[in-house]
């Protein structure tokens, strides 16, 4: 196929899907705050979260933001893990990308979910790069809502 990442392989409609990556798109709410604000412990986070999906760890760059708030992205080799927090909100934005069938961005989520102390949570799964099993080429349509919780 020509295809330099381990493609992901789904069904839908009975049918076998293929597509490059999972991108999860995850909200969560009622979160402690003073983890939230806390940019040492959010990184330690975020890193743990990446090897609890199994994935290997490229580079890593936080930011404390002033008065609060932090933002943050640990590269992985299957593409990226971000976050940004709003503490007087008890909120996080995370962004979960893997490529590949290596790890499992909803593993991350579940991790942070605990770890942030999230009292309410959600999120959207995206598939990304989606191949045409005919011409063993990457799709040229938007990506594809897999699922939302």
């Amino acid at each position: 196929m020509g295809i330099t990442t381990s493609p992901f392989t789904s069904m839908k409609n009975g049918k076998k899907q293929i597509h490059l990556g999972q991108h999860v798109l995850a909200e969560f709410f009622e979160c402690d705050p003073n983890i939230l604000n806390n940019v040492k412990l959010i990184e330690k986070l975020m890193v743990e979260s990446a090897l609890e999906c199994g994935a290997t760890i490229v580079q890593k760059c936080f930011h404390m933001f002033n008065p609060y708030g932090v933002s943050g992205v640990v590269i992985i080799a299957e593409s990226h893990l971000a976050i940004h927090t709003w503490p007087e909100l008890g909120y996080a934005a995370v962004d979960l990308f893997t490529c590949g069938d290596k790890c499992d961005p909803k593993i991350s989520y579940e991790f942070l979910r605990k770890k942030l102390c999230s009292k309410n949570s959600s999120f959207t799964e995206l598939k990304r790069g989606i191949i045409d099993m005919e011409t063993h080429k990457v799709s040229e349509k938007p990506f594809e809502l897999a699922t939302q919780c």
